[in-house]
């Protein structure tokens, strides 16, 4: 561990939160998607396209470009660039990379974007090609795709901690809830638990409404200086902190805890906070245990005690402990790439006061968890931010 102080993020801000309204399907290439994110952030801004100067870009269905040949569809010349390959974790990732341009000098104005089509036939185009792992070692066998992973790692979380389907269906309840109130959220009808309860069986012990639909969309933000923001009129957000991790925990014979776990003491120590001071958790959410899981490795309770954690609150914008705030992507849909940015984007709504009907009530510091990259038995990337309102 390095015993270099860890700088802060002071004078470099996150702004203007957009989504482009997500699909179930379209004909429309990931450029288009990113592009109409970018569109809305000039517009938003002010800005003239060529101001901006730095470009995060995350995507599965981008290739064979990456993002240096989106810059040449888009029209744009960046003297900054970063691709970011790395799916939930994505988000806080991009932000960190952004932020820590921006405070150097190598930009000025950032924009992180994500995004993906979904063509009929998109979703099993992209799972049969995800990893060399899943090509290699999983797909040929008839287990490719998260909901196989998943269904692992759920019946080992629940036959060790005591979790049980009436836990998950607590929180995809509270998520949908709270997706009624979300324009973009693609669920519009209400889910009770009993409806969750006996949804069919995809892979025992997951079902129906365990599972992420996929989608089309986009979402996008700017990070910039705070001055600049300011000059522009442009709410703002202020990162405390930020962590990231990598292939965390190899050892573990199957995934039980994420990277957050490895740095949930500097998350916080940065941050000058505790878990009790976060007012809103907005986690990436493409199965239910995966959100078990960051209730223990983010510090909101100590591991094996999500499940009581979770039968005492009620997850919902006007309850205890609001989380996933948009509905998540459970009930919002995920938009490949961009179900990274989600969490951070309604994050960035909340804290500007821009959340409309899913607005947390006197919201001033909230954290956003990523999670990407599912391989068999676990996910290789996951993340973590701190966010604080602007004046």
């Amino acid at each position: 561990m390095s015993s270099r102080k860890r700088q802060g993020y002071d004078g470099v801000v996150a702004v203007l939160p957009v989504t482009i309204p997500y699909a179930r399907y379209s004909t429309h290439s990931a450029h288009w998607w990113l592009g109409r994110a970018l569109g809305e952030l000039v517009r938003g801004s002010g800005l003239a396209k060529a101001d901006i100067d730095g470009v995060c870009v995350s995507s599965f269905t981008l290739g064979p470009d990456t993002a240096v040949g989106l810059m040449q569809h888009l029209g744009m010349s960046p003297r900054w660039l970063d691709h970011i390959p790395m799916g939930g974790a994505s988000g806080v990732v991009a932000l960190r990379r952004a932020a820590r341009a921006v405070q150097a000098g190598d930009a000025e104005i950032i924009a992180c974007i994500a995004g993906d089509t979904n063509a009929v036939d998109s979703f099993r185009n992209t799972v049969s090609q995800f990893s060399r792992f899943a090509q290699d070692a999983v797909y040929p066998y008839g287990a490719g795709g998260p909901n196989a992973s998943f269904a692992l790692l759920t019946d080992y979380y629940m036959q060790h901690y005591g979790a049980t389907r009436e836990d998950f269906g607590k929180l995809c309840v509270a998520q949908r809830d709270n997706a009624l109130k979300n324009p973009h959220a693609l669920m519009k009808k209400p889910l009770t638990l009993a409806q969750y309860m006996d949804a069919r069986a995809i892979t025992d012990p997951i079902h129906l409404f365990d599972c992420v639909m996929p989608c089309a969309g986009a979402e996008g933000y700017l990070v910039m200086t705070e001055d600049r923001a300011r000059a522009r009129k442009l709410p703002f957000v202020r990162i405390r902190s930020t962590i990231e991790r990598h292939n965390a925990f190899p050892e573990d014979p199957i995934q039980f805890r994420g990277g957050w776990a490895m740095d949930q003491d500097a998350l916080y120590e940065h941050a000058g906070i505790a878990p009790k001071d976060v007012d809103f958790l907005e986690t990436y959410d493409d199965y239910p245990v995966i959100n078990m899981m960051q209730f223990e490795d983010l510090g909101f309770c100590a591991k094996g005690e999500a499940p009581a954690f979770v039968r005492e609150h009620s997850f919902t914008i006007e309850g205890s402990f609001p989380f996933n705030t948009s509905g998540g992507q459970l009930s919002v849909g995920q938009a490949g790439a961009a179900g990274g940015y989600l969490g951070f984007v309604q994050a960035l709504r909340q804290l500007t006061g821009s959340a409309g009907r899913t607005q947390v009530q006197d919201a001033k510091i909230g954290m956003v968890s990523g999670f990407g990259m599912i391989n068999y038995d676990r996910g290789l990337c996951s993340g973590a931010a701190v966010l604080e309102r602007g004046e």
